[in-house]
């Protein structure tokens, strides 16, 4: 993508509603891998996107965004949970507090520890939750909004946004690391509170399946 075309592209995206359309599953662009940003958008506009992609995070609502979820192939993804969640379900996922930031040309490798599984939903995926495992601790590398380095070990919560956003930017939504049989409605209020436990125990001896050994 030529520099001219992605400005073009974020121009024209941030000309309508501050609240940018989320894009869904099925669109293309969800399913190719992102461009790297090496600063195709000068400051000014880079700064209005990412102000953009959050109050989109923010009213959707979700703790992360990536760039291809807005239509945008570059791997850019903004993050942040306030973790407002019960004392039970904090140290069961290891839910804390993320404060907003933003990865750009983030990778991520498994930093020891286990896989842990639990539910997961996603903006592009509407209506629809699925247990997934992942790495419970991983090391990130990437740049921040300034363009300064980050390499650091994340755990818990956090370490699975990293991951599920650092995925979208690959190509992968969290679909395909799910456990099928997990694959749960999330439009009726009945079906959220029969899997709303801290941990997901009860979901895989009700619909039949395995949860890592360690988990």
């Amino acid at each position: 993508m030529s520099m001219t075309s992605l400005t073009d592209q974020v121009e024209a995206l941030l000309t309508g509603p501050p609240v940018l359309p989320i894009v869904a599953a099925g669109d293309p662009v969800l399913r190719r891998p992102a461009e790297p940003f090496d600063g195709q958008l000068c400051d000014a506009l880079l700064v209005r996107l990412i102000e953009a992609m959050r109050a989109t995070m923010h009213a959707a609502p979700g703790v992360g965004l990536a760039a291809p979820q807005i239509g945008l192939p570059l791997r850019l993804a903004v993050l942040e949970d306030a973790a407002t969640v019960p004392e039970e379900v904090r140290a069961a996922r290891g839910r804390v507090p993320l404060p907003f930031r933003v990865l750009v040309n983030p990778a991520y490798e498994e930093a020891g520890g286990r896989q842990v599984a639990f539910y997961e939903g996603c903006l592009s995926v509407p209506g629809y939750q699925a247990v997934v495992a992942r790495h419970e601790r991983v090391r990130l590398r990437a740049l921040d909004e300034r363009g300064r380095p980050v390499d650091e070990e994340i755990g818990g919560w956090p370490a699975r946004i990293v991951q599920h956003e650092t995925d979208h930017l690959n190509g992968t939504l969290y679909l395909d690391r799910a456990e099928p049989r997990s694959l749960s409605s999330t439009l009726t209020q009945a079906a959220v509170e029969r899997w709303a436990q801290p941990t997901p125990h009860l979901a895989a001896r009700e619909l039949g399946f395995e949860l890592p050994a360690s988990d």
